[in-house]
């Protein structure tokens, strides 16, 4: 990500700006992870990993032929068009990727084992998966700073006068999405029929991608 990330900066390519901020967030969430933080360190592990691979498909998709998904058009096509600011494309990265790929990341890790989970180790997968937002809450700020602020000079002032309710907006935002992901999440999952599940993922990348042009307005 890091990698990819300078590349990026270094054509003025604005892709950039969200992938800087996810491998940030990544990166805090393993650090948290390693620390103890999480009652099923293997599981988070497994969500961070197959939860990247959905973005970098969404960029690898284009050149190997395969469809990328609406609301990740609409993203890229802003930051590679220049055509907005560094907050709205942000925005637009993470409503994509959380909004959209963490749904069928849900899916992927939680379908094999959901009807064998008992309660107790359903709530354990819940909780661990709010549990990030503790950590989303405790990286604001510093995604503020070395993010946004340094591509938006003007943030920093505005940063100043609103204080801390900024990022606990943000953080707010960020937090009701997860939590509509997870039951977008069950949802999908309690389709039964292949047509009726397609469905449901289809409406959901829809609201996505009206949500993210919405974003760029």
């Amino acid at each position: 990500m890091a990698a990819q990330a300078a590349e990026w900066e270094a054509a003025a390519d604005g892709r950039a700006v969200f992938l800087d901020c996810y491998a940030r967030m990544t990166g805090a969430v393993q650090q948290a992870d390693e620390a103890g933080r999480f009652d099923d360190p293997a599981w988070v592990a497994a969500l961070l990993d197959r939860f990247a691979e959905y973005y970098f498909a969404s960029i690898d998709g284009g050149a190997g032929g395969v469809d990328v998904p609406e609301p990740w058009v609409v993203a890229h096509a802003a930051a590679v068009g220049h055509d907005a600011s560094p907050l709205q494309l942000l925005l637009a990265g993470v409503n994509a990727h959380i909004n959209y790929d963490l749904v069928l990341t849900l899916v992927d890790l939680l379908e094999p084992e959901w009807v064998g989970l008992d309660d107790v180790g359903r709530d354990r997968r819940r909780t661990d998966y709010d549990r990030i937002n503790e950590v989303i809450a405790e990286t604001a700020d510093l995604v503020q700073d070395l993010v946004l602020e340094r591509r938006s000079p003007w943030l920093e002032s505005l940063d100043r006068g609103l204080g801390r309710w900024d990022e606990r907006a943000a953080v707010r935002l960020l937090s009701g999405w997860r939590s509509r992901v997870w039951r977008h999440a069950m949802d999908v999952m309690a389709e039964t029929g292949p047509s009726a599940r397609a469905a449901r993922i289809g409406e959901i990348e829809r609201q996505c991608a009206r949500r993210g042009r919405w974003l760029l307005v």
